[in-house]
């Protein structure tokens, strides 16, 4: 069996620094320390892109009714979502559909493009923990895009550390609402695995190093509020753990598409139980 190595991006002493985990301390290249409970988590990575696939775990699809297509489908999340463990998830005010969606994040290791499946594994530097979160008040008008859905700011944290020589199959993965688990699932379910996502992109999109693929969260993403803790756990990789605030300001009305409350957004966001469409009873 492999062994692996956990790194992390803290800041220590005002200083971006990168540290390696062992046991409960975080360890610096001088010799500097600090504990895990202490740390101030930056993301593990810097990438130059983030890129999700949409539906991959066959309970999600199956919580949703439908199949999957013939080959993957992706979305694009900016950079400036990028959030950390510990950090604070913004959901805007006047927004009410923000969900949670416990993932994998694969992280490349040298650039690639045009490889095969097989060979993948040589391009990926390691794993760590993502939260795909969903503002899906606005899904009636970027449902295509899901720019504003999966990139408002704040909606991609990452972490607590990078881990490499984590082997991804049959690992569990559990979200937490408040303690509480909202969601479970195996990377056994996943449709397409870790190497196929990095090929299937890299056919026409060149991946560099730090580049982030998620790939992909089991059944059960629901809305959480301002106040709740969510925590992503996967079997090797650490808990990420971030908590929800409201933003200090609503979604401007002078320009601008506005957030919705249709029956499309409340079926995504309350599970996809179409069977329920314009007869659930109001959410309170």
């Amino acid at each position: 069996m492999s062994s692996s190595t956990e790194y992390r991006r803290i800041l220590l002493d005002g200083t971006t620094v990168e540290v390696v985990r062992s046991g409960a301390e975080l360890i610096a290249a001088d010799g500097r320390r600090t504990s895990v409970a202490e740390a101030r988590h930056l993301p593990p990575v810097q990438p130059g892109k983030i890129i999700a696939v949409h539906l991959n775990h066959r309970s999600r699809v199956d919580e949703f009714g439908t199949t999957l297509p013939p080959a993957p489908t992706y979305f694009h999340k900016p950079t400036s979502s990028l959030n950390a463990h510990g950090g604070a998830i913004v959901r805007p005010a006047g927004c009410k559909y923000l969900n949670y969606e416990g993932e994998i994040a694969i992280v490349i290791g040298r650039t690639c493009r045009n490889i095969a499946p097989a060979d993948a594994g040589a391009f990926i530097r390691g794993y760590t923990v993502a939260n795909d979160y969903g503002l899906h008040d606005f899904r009636d008008t970027d449902a295509g895009s899901m720019l504003r859905v999966k990139g408002s700011d704040t909606l991609c944290p990452l972490g607590p550390g990078l881990v490499e020589g984590w082997d991804f199959r049959g690992k569990t993965l559990r979200t937490y609402v408040n303690g509480l688990v909202v969601q479970e699932g195996s990377t056994d379910e996943m449709e397409w695995d870790m190497h196929y996502l990095v090929a299937d992109i890299a056919r026409t999109i060149t991946l560099d190093p730090g580049d982030v693929l998620l790939s992909g969260t089991p059944a059960g993403s629901r809305p959480v509020r301002p106040g709740d803790v969510v925590e992503v756990e996967v079997e090797g990789l650490g808990r990420l753990a971030n908590h929800i605030v409201e933003g200090p300001t609503p979604i401007r009305a002078d320009c601008g598409a506005q957030p919705t409350e249709s029956e499309e957004v409340r079926s995504t966001a309350l599970g996809g139980d179409w069977e329920l469409r314009g007869v659930r009873a109001p959410r309170r």
